[in-house]
């Protein structure tokens, strides 16, 4: 009897390392990314090389680039998605083909990443599924109609249609103040509670479905001076997504804390769990900390 127990603990202790190795093993290997651009009011030749630094460097990433053509003729354009664990979106255009927007919502549906880097948010207007991906959206015709706005107020997370006129606005381009409101994410766990941003747009009076949105972090804007939601993330059907609206330009891309809150927000919309660590050179409350692409 007693060597029958003693095998059955060898047994057990033995498959707890097997399964130790697997999920390291797991965790090790990299996720495909694919970072789409191509049409944006925004630079994307030169923020899209930032994007794809910034994932590579951090070791859990291989990345490739999908760029659409230019003008309204996208049938050409047909990405696949099943290749991949995380879509990244650097884009602001014309809308994709039916086909491709039916692969895309399934593709989130059945649990693929994503992540909408900055102007992404203002896509894709008249598109309800993706509307409810990103959560709150901004410009291109979004107005009271396209849905309620999300700030943060007397310590919770508040959603309204608020007055009508358009959604979407932002004032000066200047370093402001990012605060932490769910600190337990797997995503900000470990940041500091506050830091500062380096110069950039702060988006505010977005709007949409806001169904199923967490957000992460806030600042105060100076065109409406509530807290606007920052980071957030959304569940939609078995994905999930990662919504930043950092990132105007690659002055504002080239910052310790967005990079570091990219790569852990796009390994969460990939696997749901985080394990890129939070850097020494994280900013703090009153200083920013540049980030500089690794040399080829």
């Amino acid at each position: 009897m007693r060597t029958n127990i003693i095998q059955w603990f060898r047994g057990v202790a033995l498959s707890a390392l097997l399964l130790s190795a697997v999920q390291s093993a797991s965790a090790a290997r990299p996720l495909k990314a694919l970072i789409i651009d191509g049409q944006n009011n925004h630079d994307w030749r030169s923020t899209t090389p930032i994007l794809r630094a910034a994932l590579e460097s951090s070791g859990r990433f291989i990345v490739d680039v999908a760029t659409t053509p230019g003008g309204k003729n996208l049938e050409s354009f047909q990405p696949d998605f099943s290749k991949y664990k995380v879509v990244v979106l650097n884009y602001n255009g014309e809308e994709w083909s039916a086909p491709v927007k039916a692969a895309f919502v399934a593709f989130v549906q059945n649990g693929g990443g994503m992540v909408s880097v900055h102007a992404a948010d203002n896509s894709f207007d008249r598109w309800p599924e993706y509307n409810k991906m990103i959560g709150v959206g901004g410009w291109n015709g979004r107005n009271q109609n396209s849905g309620s706005m999300i700030r943060w107020r007397d310590g919770k997370q508040v959603v309204e249609v608020g007055q009508p006129g358009s959604r979407g606005m932002h004032g000066s381009y200047f370093s402001w103040v990012v605060e932490v409101r769910t600190p337990d994410h797997p995503i900000m766990k470990g940041l500091p509670s506050r830091w500062l941003h380096t110069p950039d747009e702060l988006y505010s009076t977005l709007a949409g479905p806001a169904e199923n949105v967490t957000v992460l972090a806030t600042a105060n804007s100076d065109s409406t001076h509530e807290n606007e939601p920052i980071l957030m993330v959304i569940k939609y059907g078995k994905g999930r997504v990662f919504h930043t609206t950092m990132g105007h330009s690659a002055q504002s891309m080239e910052d310790v804390a967005f990079v570091t809150t990219l790569d852990r927000g796009a390994e969460w919309a990939a696997t749901g769990k985080v394990t890129i660590p939070v850097p020494k050179d994280f900013p703090s409350a009153d200083k920013v900390s540049i980030w500089t692409p690794p040399a080829k």
